[in-house]
């Protein structure tokens, strides 16, 4: 079966709503491929300015976070209606980030995973092992006991629809990336646990990026894997190089 490709940046802590709208208009000749389905997720405060900017043209625009609640007490929060109404279709959960340095896991990742496809939107759902964990082989555990709780309770219609971005921790921000072997056995291994959970076509259906330092010079031979369906992309992401990330076949 073949899967549509999906490119997605990960903006970060990074572009005032100013900047955004700059970057969106920027970009926008330089993602344009009926191949891909091309996401930005940007800071909340960015998400009004960006879906503006966006229009007319084929960027979606995706969240980087939301929280597990419809509204109420939540001081500083965003809620998943609000995001909605913003116009997001995409929302990235469980980046590494969000677990390392905000305590989230993988039971707060399911609840938010539940949440966004009650609102109809779209989860990127991240994991992700760190060198340590590489280094001591357990890889692969790590990685299915992410997805197996952040999966729970979710109906194989709506897992059909999620995406899973696997995120080497070691290769985030730093300039090294996975090989192309480690990060299609990975992938390929998610597929597999997927298929374990629901079933075979569940498992064909679901889009599977690679993330983690991802350049224009990586792009092509990384989405050429079996089960890399696109990438989430950080840095390069601000810049117009993403237009050549987006365009890796050219």
């Amino acid at each position: 079966m073949s899967r549509k490709k999906i490119i997605a940046g990960n903006w970060k802590m990074n572009m005032t709503p100013t900047e955004a709208v700059g970057l969106v208009n920027t970009l926008k000749p330089l993602v344009v491929n009926d191949d891909v389905d091309v996401v930005f997720c940007v800071p909340a405060i960015d998400i009004i300015p960006a879906v503006e900017a966006a229009k007319g043209s084929n960027i979606n625009i995706g969240a980087e976070n939301m929280y597990y609640e419809d509204k109420g007490a939540y001081t500083g929060e965003i809620s998943p209606a609000m995001l909605k109404d913003a116009g997001v279709s995409y929302v990235v959960i469980g980046h590494s980030e969000r677990r390392e340095y905000f305590a989230e896991t993988n039971e707060i990742v399911n609840k938010k995973v539940r949440k966004a496809f009650e609102y109809g939107m779209t989860p990127i759902v991240c994991c992700g092992e760190s060198l340590t964990q590489r280094e001591q082989g357990i890889t692969l555990d790590w990685i299915r006991q992410q997805i197996k709780i952040a999966f729970q309770q979710i109906p194989a219609e709506n897992a059909k629809k999620a995406v899973i971005a696997y995120e080497p921790i070691w290769a985030i921000g730093t300039g090294k990336v996975a090989t192309t072997e480690q990060a299609q056995e990975v992938c390929k291994a998610i597929r597999d646990c997927i298929a374990e959970i629901y079933d075979k076509v569940t498992a064909e259906a679901i889009r599977i990026q690679y993330g983690g330092s991802v350049s224009a010079k990586s792009a092509p031979e990384l989405f050429a894997q079996p089960d890399i369906d696109g990438g989430l992309v950080g840095g390069a992401s601000l810049k117009p190089d993403f237009g050549d990330i987006v365009n890796y076949k050219k």
